[in-house]
């Protein structure tokens, strides 16, 4: 099931730069950095459906907890169809992986949380060396954006 959801999810992404006119964007913004890496595929397909792509490649400045193809891979199959076909807890979601600003992984370890960009806090712990995001770790920081910075995280996190 996971397998045809992820090909279904990876066709759309397709399908969705072939329509309309439109197409990657081009550039170092968010959007772009995302629609460029195939490991935020489904990050890409996700931000599309929730309406989020003029927002990421706006002037910013934000802080991406970016979900790798793998984080997504970690839902449950039927948890992730529903959050797709649904835009409005679609877009809350991945608004709880941005925080206003441009925060660097040298800040982020001073923190113990940060209000996400959806209203609701993050938590933020480091242990074992690991910088962690509510339960999802931090492995791999301070990707320059123009108009932020994106730290990739090995789940999807969850409110």
């Amino acid at each position: 099931m996971k397998k045809i959801l992820m090909t279904t999810v990876l066709l759309m992404s397709g399908a969705a730069f072939a329509g309309a006119g439109s197409s990657v964007p081009h550039g170092n913004s968010i959007t772009a950095i995302v629609a460029n890496d195939p490991n935020f595929s489904t990050l890409l397909t996700a931000v599309q459906a929730a309406g989020l792509v003029d927002t990421l490649n706006g002037a910013g400045p934000y802080t991406v907890f970016a979900p790798t193809n793998a984080a997504f891979a970690k839902v449950p199959a039927d948890q992730l169809d529903a959050l797709l076909n649904d835009r409005e807890q679609l877009r809350s979601l991945l608004l709880y992986h941005v925080v206003p600003g441009r925060v660097t992984s040298g800040q982020v370890v001073k923190l113990s949380s940060a209000k996400t960009a959806n209203g609701s806090d993050v938590r933020i712990a480091v242990m074992n060396g690991s910088v962690m995001i509510n339960d999802a770790r931090v492995t791999r920081t301070d990707i320059r954006a123009s108009n932020g910075v994106i730290h990739v995280v090995d789940s999807v996190i969850m409110p």
